[in-house]
């Protein structure tokens, strides 16, 4: 099988996150993308996130209906600080046949050498960047002299962030994130100021 690892926060999962999931998975001929939300991420420590329970809900509610994505639950269930080498690790572990293919955007890839064991990690599975913008790939260091896939996903400006600053200020977020999660939020209150 050919695998696509899809990590993050998720808070929430929007529509660019699904459409360049469908992209990727097409153009690399992928049998199933993986989203695999992270407990804590290593550069968002400190950070507020919304429980695991609402992200797992929501993931639940954006995958439903399409059969090559599958939710990865490993990150939340291990707790602790989610470093994406032992995810792949324990991928690996399970599974010594499949080929792994790591989504990353082009503004993670510029950090990337600043990973936890990077050099690990492009030997445990294929990079495949994609695109955002304001953030070009070229130039980026990669370790190990890997190499990368470039993904020709359409090109989105759709954040987590904002859809989280958008319904703090009572703005819609019709279109932005599927019906059922806009649903979800509302009715869980995520996100909404306080004060």
């Amino acid at each position: 099988m050919r695998i696509g690892i899809f990590g993050g926060t998720f808070d929430p999962p929007h529509v660019g996150h699904l459409i360049v999931a469908e992209h990727v998975k097409v153009e690399f001929g992928l049998d199933q993308i993986r989203f695999t939300p992270a407990w804590v991420p290593p550069h968002k420590q400190g950070v507020t996130l919304s429980g695991a329970e609402h992200r797992l809900a929501m993931l639940r509610l954006a995958l439903e209906g399409n059969p090559g994505f599958v939710l990865d639950e490993r990150e939340i269930q291990r707790q602790g600080i989610s470093y994406t080498v032992d995810t792949l690790r324990a991928l690996r572990e399970e599974d010594s046949r499949s080929e792994l293919f790591l989504l990353i955007g082009a503004d993670n890839l510029e950090e990337f050498h600043k990973w936890r064991e990077p050099d690990q990690i492009v030997r445990l599975a294929k990079l495949v960047v994609m695109r955002r913008p304001g953030y070009k790939a070229e130039g980026a260091v990669v370790v190990a002299k890997g190499s990368y896939l470039e993904s020709n996903a359409p090109l989105l400006s759709i954040s987590s962030t904002a859809i989280r600053n958008r319904t703090g200020i009572g703005r819609s977020i019709r279109y932005l994130v599927p019906p059922a999660i806009e649903e979800y939020i509302h009715a869980k209150k995520l996100y909404f100021r306080t004060s």
